[in-house]
């Protein structure tokens, strides 16, 4: 409890003095956050020490907190792919059917419970439930209950490595979208990057041997939504004013009422309690810890910006491919072949090339 305070206490008086701290450079998949709706033109280099401006001067932060706060936001988003893949996949062969809109819903209630606690103990601030906020917000959640549902579908039918890769294409069509609908400018690198993640990751999946029809059409869907609930919320975000953890709380809040009644339609509830080899407390703590992980990202995120700024920030969220990669490779006993190890090679190397290129253009 007290690092989690030092944690908000941390990226709120950073916060504070730099308005531009820029959001997750990508949404995680089962993430209850927002998405990069802003770009920071803010620099700041990691060293020994990293320095960090404030209204009262400077501040100079440890290699040790450096550290800490970028391998505490690493942890959280492999470990968070990692267990809802162990969800969406490895518990498959003791239920007889679909579980994808339950598992949303479980992790959408903790991230409540865990985000009404955190305001309760003053650690996070936000106003109280408006209905008529939550009419404005509807529309954004709509794209934000298909992003999490088809990044668990997503999860169940393809490999993390997989899933991995063609994330970044995501990233593509949102550039896309912004030049069309916000007039936003992609620069020559960018566009060659866009060019690298996509070809490996259309080459990835063309050789993966595991790739299924339906595999494809979740992953596909699942960047599809995710670029429409960026884009949407960009332009919603104008008209309706919500703190970073106000945005956690009705996204995971109108989800949950969304989806439990798809839920019953769909016969979810009923395949559930059928189920009894997975009522057990193993099942509950990975959706309690996936769900809470997915809650604790903001923080994480926050914490990270903060001291070690947006350039490290956003290499880190790279990088942490890589690990995520590799772990879901041997975690999971996939099956990719050395073709495939390749194109998803050229693919995460597109997206640090990615990284690269907006940093470089937020410093023009």
């Amino acid at each position: 409890m007290y690092y989690l305070r030092t944690t908000v206490k941390m990226a709120t008086i950073r916060t504070k003095a730099n308005k531009d701290i820029p959001k997750s450079p990508d949404l995680e998949i089962g993430e209850g956050v927002t998405g990069d709706v802003t770009d920071s033109k803010d620099q700041v280099s990691l060293d020994l020490e990293t320095e960090t401006e404030s209204k009262s001067g400077k501040t100079y932060v440890s290699t040790t907190a450096v550290v800490g706060a970028c391998a505490l936001y690493m942890f959280c988003s492999i470990s968070m792919v990692l267990v809802n893949k162990s969800l969406a996949s490895s518990y498959k062969a003791k239920t007889d059917g679909s579980l994808n809109l339950l598992l949303v819903v479980f992790q959408a209630i903790t991230a409540i419970a865990c985000v009404e606690f955190s305001k309760k103990m003053k650690y996070v601030d936000y106003p109280s439930f408006d209905l008529a906020v939550a009419k404005q917000w509807a529309p954004v959640n709509i794209f934000f209950c298909l992003m999490l549902f088809t990044g668990m579908a997503s999860l169940e039918y393809n490999s993390v490595p997989m899933v991995t890769v063609f994330k970044n294409v995501a990233n593509i069509i949102t550039a896309v979208g912004e030049q069309r609908f916000f007039g936003t400018k992609i620069e020559w690198l960018t566009g060659l990057a866009f060019a690298i993640m996509l070809g490996g990751a259309s080459l990835a999946a063309t050789n993966d041997i595991s790739t299924s029809g339906a595999g494809l059409f979740w992953m596909v869907a699942n960047c599809f939504s995710t670029s429409g609930y960026i884009l949407y919320m960009k332009r919603a975000t104008q008209t309706v004013k919500l703190s970073k953890f106000g945005m956690v709380f009705y996204n995971n809040l109108l989800c949950s009422l969304f989806l439990i009644p798809a839920a019953f339609v769909s016969g979810e509830i009923h395949v559930l309690l059928r189920s009894t080899q997975i009522h057990s407390l193993e099942y509950f703590m990975k959706n309690f810890f996936a769900g809470f992980v997915g809650f604790f990202l903001n923080f994480a995120s926050l914490n990270c910006v903060s001291i070690t700024g947006p350039t490290t920030y956003a290499m880190v969220g790279s990088f942490n491919k890589v690990p995520t990669t590799f772990l879901g490779y041997f975690i999971f006993d996939e099956k990719i072949t050395s073709e495939t190890w390749t194109f998803i090679s050229v693919a995460v190397c597109g997206s640090f090339l990615y990284s690269y290129a907006k940093i470089r253009g937020s410093r023009k």
